[in-house]
């Protein structure tokens, strides 16, 4: 599907998008990133977002030289020329928007004076739903044997552009037919998946690896604590082990672009009774009203 490119303040289609090679990006993966979506054509959770890519980019000693505001007109300038207007395109489709803030160009050296100006990138294109049989039915995840980075090394907290650690192992549950790969941490305990956060439910509370564990802390993560405490449903932080997730009566995974995906198998253990689970089911219906109500109350108040 077609995408909207903006790099630097330019805008131009996906074909004739361009950033240096002496990007620091591009060489050494020195950069931070955010993956939004709209509901009602608003970028939905939009400032926690930007405090999460000021985090990372904090982590990394660089700097973000636009403000919350510039960011929020660059993306909506961007997403108007690729013809998603108010952040809806003729079809009635959302809009998927990503933002990447790298060191910027610069000579073959690690030394960050190296770059002085950070290269700013939007990239925006209609949102594409998972298909309802993944809500509906569930999914398949496979437990892999990469290890989630060490914070030590490359800290999970940083919502980096260095994705090798998440690559091989989304690789690995392809391979094995997984719609995600669960990551351990170097103590053999659950971390994350590799392009979302982890629940398991038991005796009605959803329990997720807590940040001890080394993951990246998800803004629909973050989120579902607020949505669960609203329905009743104990939603918190555990160390989490291989044994409860397959023993869990439900599971399910988070992210941006998923919303709440139930998880009814991993590897070729039955998860539960193995349809997606009643506490999954409330917190995705609850998700989902909150974002609606939210991004209406934005558009009221615009």
């Amino acid at each position: 599907m077609a995408a909207t490119v903006n790099v630097n303040g330019r805008i131009t289609d996906q074909e004739h998008a361009v950033i240096s090679v002496f990007d620091h990006g591009f060489l050494y993966g020195e950069g931070v990133y955010e993956t939004l979506r709209t509901y009602n054509g608003q970028p939905f959770l939009f400032e926690r977002h930007m405090r999460r890519l000021r985090r990372s980019a904090g982590m990394l000693a660089l700097s973000v030289p636009l403000t919350d505001a510039q960011i929020d007109a660059r993306f909506r300038e961007t997403m108007r020329a690729g013809g998603l207007g108010g952040g809806v395109d003729a079809a009635g489709r959302e809009a998927y928007v990503r933002i990447l803030v790298t060191r910027g160009i610069g000579e073959l050296s690690y030394d960050p004076a190296a770059c002085p100006d950070p290269s700013i990138v939007v990239i925006a294109k209609p949102h594409v739903e998972p298909s309802r049989e993944v809500f509906a039915k569930g999914v398949k995840v496979a437990v892999v044997p990469i290890v989630r980075n060490h914070p030590g090394s490359v800290n999970p907290l940083i919502k980096s552009n260095n994705l090798l650690n998440n690559a091989l192992a989304m690789q690995e549950a392809f391979r094995r037919g997984g719609f995600e790969g669960v990551m351990r941490n170097y103590r053999g305990e659950l971390a994350e998946c590799t392009q979302s956060n982890l629940f398991v439910v038991r005796n009605g509370a959803a329990l997720t690896p807590n940040l001890d564990s080394g993951l990246l802390p998800g803004i629909t993560r973050e989120f579902l604590f607020e949505v669960g405490a609203a329905l009743g449903i104990p939603v918190r932080e555990a160390v989490l082990r291989d044994d409860d997730l397959f023993g869990a009566d439900e599971a399910f995974l988070t992210s941006t672009t998923r919303e709440v995906v139930p998880i009814v198998l991993v590897d070729d253990r039955q998860i539960g009774p193995g349809v997606p689970g009643p506490v999954t089911k409330a917190l995705l219906d609850g998700y989902r009203q909150k974002a609606q109500e939210l991004t209406r109350s934005a558009i009221a108040t615009s």
